[in-house]
């Protein structure tokens, strides 16, 4: 951070130039739907080699669930998004009317607020006062300030299918990767057999695991080495989770069932 350039930036720039980083809304069903697909399909392939069971049987299970997981994550997520943000909205009529029907209570807890946050009782009856001017504005700052809730925009039905599809693709792309090589190895290494398929796939997990991870810094202050070394690490907690229990089921003879 640079606070000359910060100030330089702000006496000169245009209402609405300010930058920032863009996308972040969209972040959490990426990064989300990326980890929780890999982790998922990897865990199907680790069991499985701790069962040891055959590829066919792998790439069965495992395109059939991620496809799956991945629509019904996808869905999921466009549900959810859809219900907060109709809540919200909700609760926005609900302040509005209050607004429209009592005013001077309104007005009275946003002071208390403001109060509460150290300013003073003159300068906050001030600002309120004047906000309040503005009915719609000081309705969408009662929801910040009062209820902590941003208000969604008008087409918030898109934005919540936009997420429900960025959710099933990444889901998708990046749980079928441990896969792919299941399929791609073999033909172009005919000799490698099941142990060494196993270990490719652990490479590219553990390469895709890392690259989320430093991905995913770049929308908060973590380093980005740090926070992919992070996502590695619980990735791989997971997938041995996954191993040891196929063993453990093997050792068991249920396999053989």
């Amino acid at each position: 951070m640079d606070p000359e350039a910060s100030k330089a930036f702000h006496e000169t720039r245009e209402i609405s130039e300010e930058p920032h980083q863009e996308g972040g809304g969209l972040l959490k069903p990426m990064i989300f739907g990326g980890l929780d697909g890999i982790l998922t399909s990897f865990a199907i392939v680790a069991g499985a080699a701790g069962g040891h069971l055959s590829t066919g049987v792998v790439l069965i299970l495992g395109f059939s669930n991620i496809f799956a997981d991945a629509l019904s994550m996808g869905v999921g997520e466009f549900l959810s998004s859809k219900a907060e943000n109709e809540w919200i909205l909700s609760e926005r009529r609900r302040e509005a009317w209050e607004m429209e029907n009592y005013p001077e209570g309104e007005i009275k807890e946003m002071v208390d607020i403001y109060v509460s946050r150290g300013m003073e009782q003159q300068d906050a009856e001030l600002v309120i006062k004047t906000m309040a001017k503005y009915e719609d504005f000081f309705v969408d700052v009662m929801m910040t300030q009062e209820l902590e809730l941003q208000v969604p925009d008008d087409d918030h039905v898109k934005e919540s299918m936009r997420e429900g599809v960025i959710m099933f693709c990444s889901f998708a792309f990046f749980g079928a990767l441990p896969l792919i090589g299941y399929v791609i190895f073999p033909i172009l290494f005919p000799t490698m057999d099941d142990d060494a398929l196993f270990w490719s796939a652990c490479i590219v997990t553990a390469v895709v695991l890392f690259m989320l991870g430093s991905v995913k810094s770049m929308f908060c202050s973590m380093n980005w080495f740090v926070s992919g070394s992070e996502t590695l690490l619980l990735g791989g907690a997971c997938a041995t989770l996954a191993y040891t229990i196929g063993q453990f089921l093997d050792g068991l003879g249920v396999g053989d069932a």
